[in-house]
């Protein structure tokens, strides 16, 4: 009984071998076939085809040096409107934060009191006409006695005295008159320029002193200045101090980052540095007549000098960032692409101004960037972009 149990149990271990080699020669045979259908597929594969591009060839150019700060608006004239008599504020005669025109009413102050002054004058001027014409006929009487020998000369000088003290009485009662006259149109507070009026500073029936009380203001829109400094490290970037005639233009950026419509030019440089704060003060005016700018907004000037030197400008698009810096891909003599490390300065437009990297006759690729690597062939042509730098060299 023992001997058939063994043997049993001999054959089920040689069927379980044979199962097991069996298995394993067909794997075997499963990946050589594999390996030669990957080998057969590639071989089949299509080779790389060249990838077309846009190229720009690098030329130097001349390209204004630029510097930005923060600037402030004001008005070109900001007049500030005072009473030049005292009394009543009766009425205010024009619209807060509207336009006014040079000569516009905009206060009324009480006339009674001046037009009182007024008539007290003229009369004190007719009564000395009077005095004058009296004095005058008692001097031509004394002139016809002393011709005949009937007075003295004495009693003629003392009546051509009179006569002349009461023509200059006369003179100052008629200065007096106009003098009243003057302070009773200054009871109505006129614009001395044309602008936008400002809120009113006094309400009516409050009384207002001359010459003191400050009404309201006046603030000219259209030219518009754009105060703005800068600092001694960055005049050292122009060459030196500023001036209105080494400055190009000036380029004004509202707070949106939108690059205002239209180009001012510099009204004012200063001719010193400012010693408590280290700058240079300078203004520009810019055109405002559609009223976009307000005096008081913050904003930014970008500023540019005449002076200019020789750099490379690439469209942002051909600019890359990684870990190491700013790159480029230039189109080698072989057609192929090649990574370039370059140093980039300032913005002009929607360029970069390449400072580093690049030499003149350089292909350097401006589109189908995202598709790019190292050493992959390429079909160069030659872009029809044109750069933001050229307005420049116009």
């Amino acid at each position: 009984m023992a001997v058939i149990k063994c043997h049993q149990f001999n054959s089920k271990l040689l069927l379980t071998k044979f199962h097991l080699w069996s298995t394993i020669l067909l794997v075997s045979l499963f990946l050589l076939a594999g390996c030669g259908e990957s080998d057969d597929l590639q071989k089949n594969l299509p080779v790389e085809e060249a990838l077309p591009v846009s190229i720009i060839q690098m030329r130097p150019t001349n390209v204004p040096i630029l510097a930005e700060t923060v600037a402030q608006t004001e008005g070109a004239k900001e007049t500030e409107i005072r009473p030049r008599v005292g009394g009543i504020l009766l009425q205010r005669l024009y619209h807060e934060g509207t336009p006014v025109v040079a000569g516009q009413p905009l206060f009324k102050i009480d006339p009674v009191p001046f037009e009182n002054a007024l008539a007290e004058a003229q009369a004190q001027y007719q009564e000395q006409r009077v005095r004058v014409e009296r004095t005058r006929r008692e001097e031509h009487r004394m002139q016809q006695l002393i011709a005949k020998n009937f007075v003295s000369q004495r009693a003629y000088d003392a009546a051509v005295a009179d006569h002349a003290v009461e023509k200059a009485a006369l003179m100052s009662a008629k200065t007096r008159v106009e003098r009243a006259e003057l302070n009773l149109s200054y009871t109505k507070v006129t614009a001395p320029v044309a602008g936008v009026s400002g809120r009113s500073q006094f309400s009516e029936g409050a009384l207002v002193s001359a010459n003191t009380s400050l009404l309201t203001t006046i603030v000219q829109l259209s030219p518009i200045w754009v105060r703005f400094s800068f600092s001694d490290n960055e005049l050292g970037r122009f060459g030196g101090q500023l001036t209105e005639q080494n400055v190009q233009h000036v380029t004004l950026i509202l707070a949106d980052g939108a690059e205002y419509p239209h180009q001012g030019k510099v009204n004012f440089a200063a001719s010193r540095i400012d010693p408590s704060l280290g700058t240079q003060q300078l203004r520009a005016t810019f055109e405002n007549t559609d009223q976009r700018l307000l005096p008081g907004q913050f904003v930014r000037v970008r500023v540019a000098a005449a002076e200019s030197r020789q750099l490379f400008v690439l469209p942002q698009i051909a600019v890359l960032t990684s870990d190491q810096g700013r790159y480029v891909y230039v189109v080698d003599e072989n057609n192929k692409t090649t990574k370039r490390s370059i140093e980039t300065g300032d913005w002009i437009g929607n360029d970069w101004v390449i400072l580093k990297g690049l030499n003149s006759g350089d292909r350097v690729i401006v589109d189908n960037i995202i598709k790019l690597r190292p050493e992959i062939a390429v079909i160069p042509k030659l872009s029809q972009a044109k750069l933001s730098n050229q307005s420049y060299n116009q």
